[in-house]
């Protein structure tokens, strides 16, 4: 993390795990809790895991903790789903690790509410239940972030033009 106290800006950059699109050799390109479902299902990625990643850290910095604390993958996904749903049929047919997830139906494996305590359902959660943010403009721009298809998810460029972004300047 970068700050310059003249533009009273803040830059966060990690290139510890950077790749080149072209070179996609490794599994391991995001830490967990800033994982994009297309990692976790082991599916193509491009730079918009980046917008996710981006998305759970700015969910994390307004709640103090992170949005998704999974232990491992499969926790990791539950999270991801009690709040996003679950990702469609497309792309866990084409998952390397569908079948570790999801049944033949598509239905999710949740692990047994007795082996952690909690059973995490999909959808159960709204964002604005997980973070207690009010903020509409900002809420609908941590969802584009967080959209589980990464064809329907945003480029940098398209979330540059989000009216909460454009406010930040206005300020």
């Amino acid at each position: 993390m970068i700050t310059d106290k003249k533009t009273e800006s803040l830059k966060l950059v990690d290139y510890g795990s950077g790749c080149f699109v072209s070179e996609q050799v490794y599994t391991y390109v995001q830490s967990r809790f800033y994982r994009a479902p297309e990692v976790i299902l082991r599916l193509p990625y491009n730079e918009k895991v980046d917008i996710w990643s981006f998305g759970c850290i700015l969910m994390e910095l307004y709640t103090g903790e992170p949005l998704f604390p999974g232990n491992n993958e499969q926790e990791q996904l539950e999270y991801i789903m009690e709040v996003c749903g679950i990702p469609d049929k497309e792309m866990v047919q084409k998952s390397r690790k569908g079948d570790y997830y999801f049944d033949e139906e598509f239905s999710p494996f949740l692990i047994e509410e007795d082996q952690v305590g909690i059973l995490r359902i999909p959808s159960s959660r709204t964002l604005e239940e997980a973070s207690k943010c009010r903020d509409k403009l900002f809420l609908d721009f941590v969802k584009r972030c967080l959209e589980l298809d990464p064809k329907k998810r945003w480029s940098a460029s398209q979330a540059l033009q989000h009216e909460w972004i454009k406010s930040l300047h206005k300020q």
